[in-house]
Formats: structure tokens, sequence, C-alpha cells
């Protein structure tokens, strides 16, 4: 897991390409370095190091022959038994860094079917002057890029963009369909004008005769053939899909752990740990708490854990500690993020890095996969679980400011209601923000985050599954639960989901009133606004009606990120 920058063209230079390192060196601490070609090519890289960690393996790493040279975020699990495949190379290091730039070599754009892992990476031909980039599947990793003087630019994480002079103009209409409809992507667009996303699953070619984007996964093609070639015993089939993907998650040369929380998924990934890596004190557990007995998991959590030998490190955030949290993860994510337990969250990493703990497994992704969400199996066509009314107060934002929203209709390449919902949160809404802020608040602490349940092999064969064998009796993922049930008890097994909080509600309310008023009031005078109506919202929200706080954390994180333009 690491940082990438570059910049192709005539605007390429040794100056800003070092700029852009210094602001995602969280992202790579161990090492930094440049690669440049005057006005064709400047290429950066941080390097967090995982796997192979002497210095051969540093980045940006170049081909022997010196034609190729690679930039590269993320991780290829399967890199042992692909360099089996590339035995004609001549490998100097250990590092998957390297078979992933032996991979491209021999298989050019194809070898991103070979890979099983997360990545965003840019391969340089030096030869034919053309720039090769890809994302993975499910877009764990990210790669943002923008145009600016005749040239390319590519980073990691969005702050770069604005530090060399490329404009922090607010893309209205995306601001617009947050408020509005709680969006947080459209396509290729961020909330900056200008500065786009690479979607999942999707690769980009550049040179000075063309700029293409284009998918190199076919999810749909590939569910259909998954489909038609899933075998009769499926328990046993998913047992051992899930065993090998969370075994591949744990290769690395550095300590690994994970995050658990009482829920079912985590207890399911704490199972499969345990199968694999018996009486291992070294794998240590993390998990947040407040404090608030209403809302903490922590009992649940020590539950889980007692029968085990993993240290459990409970991780506390209190409400004063709010305020300087959100000004820093703002800085680092420069797009609304997900409220307190994303700052929660961050503190976990904070945690386990202060511990030498490089690496964290969890088990992010398994309700888009296997059918979670109760909104999957009711009328509501709302994404946000257990809410009772609309989260969102229209009546505060300016007319011309929301009518600039235009929603759009999103792709249902399915015939059945339920995969067309789980094709949504998979690529459109859930996952791709969930990612997006776990991405930016592990990094933040210089930790690599792994997600075994995404693994694509688990993913493309359990989304194509009946929907009887996603829910029976009431009872959502099921075939996820009655595998757990080889492994966890019946109380963890059938329990309902919970979503994942905080006293989030009651702190904005009270114990941060103050601080949330004056946040607000930085958006009074903005023409997104209607300052009236903002006020008495507000009041409301202090007098009792906290039914839910969205909104409120909406105005705030909104606040904060736009006065941030001074700190970029």
């Amino acid at each position: 897991m690491c940082g990438i920058n570059g910049i192709v063209g005539k605007f390429a230079n040794k100056t800003d390409i070092l700029q852009m390192c210094m602001l995602t060196k969280h992202r790579g601490p161990d090492f930094t370095n440049t690669y440049y070609e005057p006005a064709k090519i400047a290429l950066g890289h941080n390097r967090l190091a995982i796997l192979d960690l002497k210095p051969e393996s540093n980045q940006p790493f170049q081909s022997p022959d010196g034609r190729y040279t690679l930039v590269f975020n993320g991780e290829i699990y399967n890199y042992i038994e692909l360099k089996s495949s590339l035995k004609d190379y001549p490998f100097s290091t250990q590092s998957d860094t390297e078979v992933l730039l032996a991979a491209f070599i021999k298989w050019g754009k194809e070898c991103l079917n070979q890979l099983n892992g997360m990545f965003s990476f840019a391969i340089w031909d030096s030869k034919d002057e053309v720039l090769f980039a890809a994302r993975d599947r499910f877009g764990v990793k990210p790669f943002y890029y923008s145009f600016f003087k005749d040239s390319l630019v590519f980073s990691s994480e969005i702050s770069p963009f604005f530090k060399i002079g490329i404009s922090r103009t607010p893309n209205e209409s995306i601001w617009a369909g947050y408020f509005v409809n709680g969006e947080y992507q459209k396509g290729k667009q961020t909330f900056w004008k200008g500065i786009y996303r690479l979607g999942p699953g999707e690769m980009l070619t550049y040179s000075r005769k063309e700029f293409k984007v284009e998918k190199w996964y076919d999810f749909i093609q590939r569910t259909t053939e998954a489909k038609a070639n899933l075998p009769k015993d499926l328990k046993s089939y998913f047992k051992e899909l899930l065993l090998d993907s969370t075994s591949l998650r744990f290769r690395a040369d550095v300590p690994v752990g994970f995050n658990l929380s009482g829920g079912l998924d985590s207890s399911m990934l704490l199972s499969l740990i345990q199968n694999q890596f018996p009486d291992n004190s070294s794998i240590e557990a993390f998990t947040f708490y407040t404090g608030d007995d209403r809302y903490d998991e922590l009992p649940y959590v020590k539950q889980l854990v007692e029968d085990y030998s993993f240290p459990l490190n409970p991780v506390l955030i209190t409400a004063d500690e709010i305020p300087e949290l959100t000004y820093q993860e703002s800085f680092k994510q420069q797009e609304p993020f997900g409220g307190i337990p994303t700052l929660a969250y961050s503190k976990v990493f904070q945690a386990a890095r202060s511990k030498g703990i490089k690496v964290l497994l969890d088990g992010q992704g398994a309700d888009e996969v296997w059918a979670g969400y109760d909104y999957y199996f009711n009328a509501v066509s709302t994404n946000i679980q257990g809410v009772k009314k609309s989260p969102y107060r229209l009546n505060v934002l300016n007319s011309e400011f929301a009518a600039i929203y235009q929603k759009t209709e999103l792709e249902e390449p399915f015939g059945e209601r339920l995969l067309n919902l789980q094709y949504r949160d998979l690529f459109s809404t859930k996952l791709a923000r969930a990612l997006r802020f776990s991405d930016r608040v592990s990094m933040r602490h210089s930790t690599e985050l792994r997600e075994p349940f995404l693994d694509y092999r688990i993913v493309e064969s359990a989304f194509c599954l009946d929907e009887n064998l996603k829910v029976q009796d009431g009872k959502q993922k099921w075939l996820f639960r009655e595998i757990a049930g080889e492994f966890l008890n019946k109380s963890i097994r059938l329990a309902p989901k919970r979503p994942l909080q905080t006293p989030q509600r009651e702190w904005l309310s009270s114990d941060l009133k103050d601080w949330v008023s004056e946040e607000v009031k930085e958006l009074e005078n903005m023409p997104w606004f209607e300052k009236k109506e903002l006020r008495k919202e507000l009041q409301r929200f202090f007098e009792g009606d906290i039914d839910s706080s969205f909104h409120i954390w909406q105005w705030v994180n909104t606040s904060v990120i736009l006065k941030n333009q001074e700190t970029t």
C-alpha cells in the first residue's frame, strides 16, 4: 500500500512531483523516490514496505532494460502463483511489484485478469512514450487524474492537485447531489471541478496521440459465467474460498492484525483467522468504543475473543476529540466522509500503527455481496440502513442550487430487483464510498487495510446465487450464515444486522453543540443555503429532533472541507 503520483506531458518537472509526494508521504513513509524525463514524464512513489522489505523493491521500479517504469499502490495477493508462470523473466526481488511489472511485459493489459488483489498502478513505456494505468475490480485503491498545462496529472489523493496549481473549485452538481440525495459520487466526477476518478475495473491509456479510458473488468459477464459453473456443494465451495482468501491476505513480511465488531461479518473473519492461525498471539485484534452502553459493541467483542489467543485492543474515542479529528481527516479526504464512525475507525488504525502493526483485515463488503441490508427485501428505495424518514433537509437549500442536481438513473443490467440493488451498492453507492473512507483513514496512519470478503472469486460466485440462498425465513445472508454455522455459535450466526453506530446524534446535539453551531454558521452566507431555514433546522435538532443526524454532519463536514483550502 503506497502513494503514487505522476505528471505526463510538457508540464512534467521535478519540483512539482516532489511536492505531490510530500502530500502523500503518510501513505508510504518508508521510502520516497521519483523518475523523471524532461517535459515527458515525472513519476513519484511513497512506499509502505509490506512485502520484501529490501531497498531493491523500492519504486519507481524499472524493467531490466529500462523501457518500463512502474508506480504501484496495493497488493497482488497471488503474486507467488503468478511468478511461477513468468519463469522467463529475470527476477531480482521477492516482491509483488516486480511480478506485476513482469506480468504486464508478458501479457500487456490482459495481465489484469490474472491479478487477485487490490491495486492502482501506472506503467510508463519510454520507447513508445505511452502511459498505461489501471484500477482493481471493485475500486479498493484510488486513482485520481486531471489535465493541467497540456499534461495528464494523477495521484492517489486529491490534495496534491491543488498543491501544484490546479484550481480548487467546487463541482456544484456533485455537492448538490450530496445534499439532495446523499450521493458521494457520480461516475468519474469528484466534488472538485476538473478532478476525476478512474472507476473500478477501468484502465487508462495516455500519449500525445490519445487519451482513452475503458473497462477491463466485465462484472456482468463474469457473474454469468460464475453462475453456470457453480458446484453442487456450495457450502464446501465457499468455505474453501473464504479460507483461501483470508490466507492470501496474510501474506506479508510485517505484523498483521484485524478489526473486530460484535457483528456476524467480523465474527466470521475472526473464526477464519483462528482456523488457520490457531494460538498465534502475535495476531492482534482492534475495536473502538465510546463509553456509551447504548451503542458500544465492546461487550460482544470481548465475548467473541475470550476463547481465542488473539490480544484485544479496545480503542476509546470521546466527544472532545471530534473537532480536531474532523479537521485532520477532512484534509486527507478532501471530500465528505461518513461521520463520527469514520473518525472512530481512523483511531483504530492509529492504535494499530502505534504497536508496529502495518496491516489490518476487516469484514467489509459482505453485506453487498451476500445481501445483508434490510432495504434489499422491502419496498424502501433508500440505500441507508435502518432509517424511518428522509435524512435530507432540502428546505435549507437555495432552490437554484438544488435544481443543479440531476438524478442519474443507475444501470440495471440484471432481470432481478435484488441483483440490481446489489450491483448499485457494489459499484455506485455503498461500497464505493466505504472503500474511499477506509482507504484514507487507514493510509493516514500508514496502515494497510485488506478485505478478504472482496476477493473477486467470492464476489462473483456469491452475487449470482439464487435469491433463496440469500434470504430464507426472514434471515438475510442465509448461505453465509449457514457456512458460519461451522465456525460460530447460533446466537451470533442468527443475530440480525446492527448498523455500526456511535452516539453521533447525542454528541452533535449536546456535547459538541457550540462547535456545530460555529461550523454551520460558516455556511449561512454561502449561496447554496437559505440562512433562515438553516438556522431553523439546526435549532430543531438542538431541541430534540435527533432521529437523524446525517444532515447536521453534512453541514459540519462541508464547512470544514471548504475552509480547509488554506491548508492545501
